[in-house]
């Protein structure tokens, strides 16, 4: 995935920047970049953070970020920003997207003579790819607007101009980007919880395909927003911040609303509910309302070195923060029923290693209830995975088994209750060592998040995507 934010004030905005990029530092864990924009001179620096995080990386070189505009960007795919000069005036530019078709347009941009210069361990910079793009226009705004019409995939993005910044949403908006707004200053951030400590107010949520212009005083719109719409539904489930909101719709009141109807469905009998750390506690949260049991923290989440365990590319960094990252309460869970609520189950990495911990800590029994549907798809419009294939998903692996091919039948596994979908669930059960397992369907989840279900994206539990 990734977030970025962007700042234009009438006072030097470094401060902001910083701390509003910071915010969204849950979104990715590869590269870290910060521009502003001063006398008409750039001042750019990108940092790795696969090993560090964004504020010990960036903090020493504050003192260079002069100016009173600047955009920045957590990123998990290329180094960003990127500078370019062209005929529209020399502009940076930072991207949350995905370009499924990079090849392609390469290929196309070689044929007209354009030339890649931000070559990353020998492939081109997606970013860079982009800003060409935007260069092929008259304008901003139409160059943007063919960003949006080649590209297979998704991309919003903030461009830094001499007389601006400039905040486009990808053209389904399949992830967010707000527009916030104080006293002499605008900021956009994929992010609105970004903006309460830095004083700003929400402003605006920008539209699918929708492309604004700021300046420390206004907003203007440049592109009215698309009729369609395709929010990405792990936004509520897995990525999104607790306290921050998306189309008015709130991560944790979503993930309550969530675990209470996995509560109604539910006949269990259990001593208490806990979430796992961060994103089932909200889900935990609501089901133990619901059922009128009490709700422990059997369960905790050391936070001050250990990144999300679902980013990390390489398979054995991922099962070494999966298993050291969280800590069981060995006094809450001897001998007691639990009902665990987690936000979601892709390979399996995480949940297994969890499991087996709380049974030799002394659970009788681990019932595990979670906020999505069983992921069968990758997702081909946002980066919200590192899988590089729909067989690291464990549920398309039992599929395979069950079938010997894990594209049969998809649609019947996809479909809470059918016959089909209660092996995969049960297989997955008994992988997982988990004495008793149910995933939220599809329809209580939309329900929970509120939105109508033709606006929210459930590629990856259907394959159902309007557009």
């Amino acid at each position: 995935m990734g977030g970025f934010f962007g700042t234009i004030s009438k006072s030097p905005c470094s401060i902001d920047l910083f701390y509003g990029t910071d915010y969204n530092s849950h979104l990715g864990t590869k590269k870290g970049g910060l521009v502003t924009l001063h006398k008409g001179v750039f001042n750019r620096s990108i940092h790795n953070l696969e090993n560090s995080y964004f504020r010990p990386r960036f903090e020493s070189e504050l003192d260079k970020f002069k100016g009173n505009s600047g955009i920045g960007i957590i990123s998990d795919t290329d180094p960003q920003p990127i500078f370019i000069n062209s005929h529209l005036g020399k502009y940076a530019v930072v991207t949350v997207a995905k370009v499924n078709n990079l090849g392609e347009l390469e290929k196309e941009l070689l044929e007209k003579g354009k030339h890649f210069s931000e070559m990353s361990s020998g492939n081109i910079n997606q970013t860079e790819l982009i800003s060409l793009l935007i260069s092929e226009g008259k304008t901003f705004k139409e160059g943007i607007e063919i960003v949006h019409e080649k590209i297979k995939g998704s991309c919003s993005m903030l461009v830094l101009t001499e007389d601006g910044i400039i905040a486009a949403r990808d053209k389904y908006g399949r992830t967010p980007l707000v527009i916030g707004k104080k006293e002499d200053a605008f900021a956009a951030s994929s992010e609105p919880c970004s903006f309460p400590n830095l004083g700003y107010e929400h402003y605006y949520n920008v539209g699918p395909g929708e492309i604004v212009h700021l300046t420390s005083e206004k907003m203007t719109q440049l592109r009215e927003p698309g009729k369609k719409m395709q929010v990405c539904s792990f936004l509520w489930v897995y990525y999104g911040y607790p306290v921050s909101e998306y189309e008015g719709v709130n991560v944790d009141a979503a993930r309550y609303a969530s675990g209470m109807a996995m509560a109604r469905r539910d006949d269990v009998d259990a001593d208490f509910a806990s979430g796992i750390p961060d994103s089932g506690i909200g889900m935990a949260l609501g089901y133990a309302e619901q059922k009128k049991i009490p709700y422990r923290r059997a369960i905790v989440k050391y936070t001050p070195t250990w990144p999300r365990s679902f980013t990390p590319s390489n398979q054995e960094v991922r099962n070494l923060v999966a298993r050291m990252k969280l800590i069981p309460n060995k006094h809450l869970l001897r001998e007691k029923r639990v009902v665990f609520c987690d936000d979601s189950i892709v390979r399996g990495t995480q949940l297994r290693d969890n499991v087996n911990i709380l049974y030799g800590y002394g659970a009788k029994e681990v019932h595990m209830r979670i906020g999505c549907p069983p992921i069968l798809h990758a997702c081909p419009f946002i980066g919200f995975s590192a899988s590089k294939s729909a067989l690291e998903l464990i549920a398309r692996r039992i599929v395979k088994e069950l079938e010997g091919d894990d594209e049969k039948n998809l649609e019947k596994y996809a479909t809470t209750g059918t016959t089909e979908y209660r092996n995969m669930v049960e297989c997955i059960r008994k992988k997982l060592n988990i004495t008793t397992l149910r995933f939220n369907t599809v329809e209580d989840l939309i329900e929970s998040i509120g939105l109508p279900s033709e606006c929210v994206c459930t590629h990856c539990y259907n394959a159902n995507s309007y557009f």
